[in-house]
């Protein structure tokens, strides 16, 4: 169990926060298949919800069901920030995150994400306002740093504990290096020995056995699990039935089939024409990796113009599979 403040989080597996994908649809179908301790929000940009603009605002949607949720803040200014707390507290989140860990260049040219670790006194005065803006737990997501010749991330972990943090997740690869390369568990471990607050570890964990090894090899206390969960949104269950020492269940096409569906019914339900067809689209490609001849049902994507024609193709997929 990880426990953050006055939260538990039980099992200590935690949805990484993924921008256009840890939507409200996601984050209650990861919560629909179960074992997931904390899920997180797609992040949201400070700027946006101080200068109340509504698609910054959309985006902090949820229902009780997603409980506990973290949401996810990102900005430079520390007023702000700290607005951007108090306004996410107010909604109802259950844990406020901060990214130190964006690696995209949109959010380091404002001198935000990943950037705030090449620029600690700016870290922890944007660290310093939001823990004194908020009662509600707060989190810190970052990485190695900037380069590889430039890591920060344990300084960076003493200032968050220094300025009353609750918990640490590092993703050990550098903002550089995005999803490139192999992440550095040791460095986890590292972090791990370096600080007296809980450390949640994340990156290259695509089964259950990693979630078990990674928890093995670094004594980190959760383990925050991202892109796995879009071609396996089982990952959850899975890994806390390992936990548990239980074999963990491989679900049938059938299984699959029902998620999807539930899935693309909610996006249709909820979202306009083509943000759908996106959606429908990315989402497919996703679960259908690893699926006997899933490839052919991702050829014709591309070619698919509306969402109803992508429903289709995927109904058809799944009646020809449990025909044969």
């Amino acid at each position: 169990m990880l426990r953050l403040g006055g939260l538990a989080v039980d099992p200590p597996l935690v949805l990484a926060p993924m921008a256009g994908l840890t939507d409200q649809d996601f984050r209650l179908l990861i919560r629909r298949v179960g074992g997931c301790g904390l899920v997180s929000m797609e992040f949201v940009s400070s700027e946006g919800l101080t200068r109340e603009h509504p698609r910054s605002w959309q985006r902090l949607r949820f229902a009780p069901t997603e409980r506990p949720i973290s949401i996810q803040i990102y900005g430079a200014d520390p007023t702000r920030m700290a607005a951007a707390a108090q306004a996410i507290e107010d909604h109802g989140a259950d844990v406020c995150d901060i990214n130190m860990g964006c690696p995209a260049t949109r959010v380091l040219r404002g001198r935000a994400g990943a950037a705030l670790g090449a620029d600690l006194a700016q870290a922890r005065r944007v660290i310093r306002a939001v823990r004194t803006a908020i009662t509600m737990p707060l989190t810190v997501k970052l990485r190695l740093g900037l380069r590889d010749d430039g890591h920060t991330y344990l300084e960076l972990g003493r200032i968050c504990e220094d300025e009353g943090v609750q918990a640490v997740t590092l993703h050990p690869r550098t903002a550089r290096q995005q999803y490139s390369g192999s992440a550095d568990w040791t460095h986890i471990r590292r972090l791990k020995e370096t600080l007296h607050i809980p450390v949640i570890g994340n990156g290259d964990v695509a089964t259950p056995n990693d979630a078990i090894r990674l928890l093995r090899e670094t004594d980190c206390d959760a383990v925050m699990i991202g892109r796995a969960s879009l071609a396996n949104p089982w990952i959850f269950l899975q890994c806390a039935q390992t936990l548990d020492g239980k074999v963990p269940g491989v679900p049938t096409m059938s299984q699959r089939h029902e998620l999807m569906r539930w899935h693309f019914s909610t996006i249709i339900e909820r979202d306009d024409e083509r943000t759908a067809l996106h959606k429908l689209r990315l989402f497919c490609g996703w679960y259908t990796h690893g699926l006997s001849d899933g490839r052919s049902l991702r050829r014709q994507l591309s070619s698919l113009t509306t969402a109803a024609a992508v429903i289709d193709a995927v109904e058809r997929f799944f009646a020809e599979r449990s025909a044969a």
